[in-house]
């Protein structure tokens, strides 16, 4: 994306963590912003910050289907259609898999993944035809993953599966959805200087019968360790500049790549030499389609310049 200024952009999980950084940054562009939040103590203490800005709050429970569409009704009637759509909102519980319940499931894939599913729902297919129409020249979507979606230890698991999947989901539609000059973008931060270790301060009660006791001490632990995360808008900064490029993937912290590399390497080694099995030419032939297509879809994403 080239072009910033005057454009509306709608950011969950925008009043505080990597969400205000994104909100600031897209202010400093020239973009009218809509901050939705949860947390409305959070919105009016974000709004006050940012005064003499083009920028509104809008309570906003991502989980919510409905929720979402009445957010997306009232922002774009206010401030014009949204072409800049940052799907941030997002919580952790730090427990394994085994320790978890079907309520701490439900929770974080309506926040994670079913709130950016949410969000992608509501506002994609609007950007599609104002494009389609001439109404609108593109735009970008930006999915806040995690370094989680590479880097699956056995805690916070039901957190590492979510990003996986918001990884998963924004691959894909940044390859289809390139034909419309729309950008798609993961974000995958490390650690940010951001309040999800307090997550559960947000949980829905309907959510909480099958919920572990909160640990104050872990809190309080986690929450000495988030003051060293960086800065939200060192990060927004950085989100800007790739969105800039076109960029499928935003590393914002730098110390994770020897990491990621090793894990490659770690996985291309599990490839065995097999034998060839019975139907192998014939299933290789049929997947060079598949292959050819999406080696052709990279470069033009490479290569685009919107």
């Amino acid at each position: 994306m080239k072009d910033f200024a005057g454009r509306t952009a709608f950011v969950t999980g925008g009043a505080n963590g990597v969400g205000i950084g994104l909100v600031r940054q897209l202010l400093n562009e020239g973009c009218k912003v809509a901050i939705a939040d949860i947390r409305q103590d959070s919105i009016d203490k974000a709004l006050a910050a940012l005064d003499n800005r083009e920028v509104m709050g809008v309570q906003l429970d991502v989980a919510s289907r409905e929720g979402f569409r009445e957010a997306a009704d009232r922002v774009e009637a206010e401030m014009g259609p949204v072409s800049i759509l940052c799907n941030n909102a997002g919580v952790n519980l730090f427990q394994p898999i085994e320790e978890s319940s079907f309520d701490d499931w439900d929770w974080l894939l309506g926040v994670n993944l079913h709130g950016v599913i949410n969000g992608v729902m509501t506002f994609v297919p609007r950007m599609v035809e104002r494009v389609k129409a001439g109404e609108q020249k593109g735009g970008h979507v930006v999915n806040t993953a995690s370094m989680a979606a590479f880097l699956a230890a056995g805690t916070p698991g039901i957190y590492n599966t979510t990003k996986f999947a918001v990884r998963g989901l924004s691959e894909s539609l940044h390859y289809s959805l390139l034909q419309y000059q729309i950008g798609v973008s993961v974000l995958c931060p490390g650690l940010v200087k951001s309040y999800i270790y307090a997550s559960d301060d947000i949980r829905p009660d309907a959510l909480k019968g099958q919920m572990k006791a909160v640990d104050k001490a872990a809190v309080d632990r986690l929450a000495g360790v988030h003051e060293f995360g960086m800065e939200p808008d060192v990060i927004g900064a950085r989100v800007i500049d790739a969105m800039r490029h076109n960029r499928l993937h935003i590393f914002s912290h730098p110390d994770h790549k020897d990491e990621l590399r090793t894990i490659f390497d770690e996985i291309i080694a599990e490839y065995q030499d097999y034998p060839k099995d019975p139907g192998f030419d014939q299933r290789v032939a049929f997947e060079k389609f598949r292959h050819d297509a999406f080696a052709e879809a990279r470069r033009k994403s490479r290569a685009a310049d919107f």
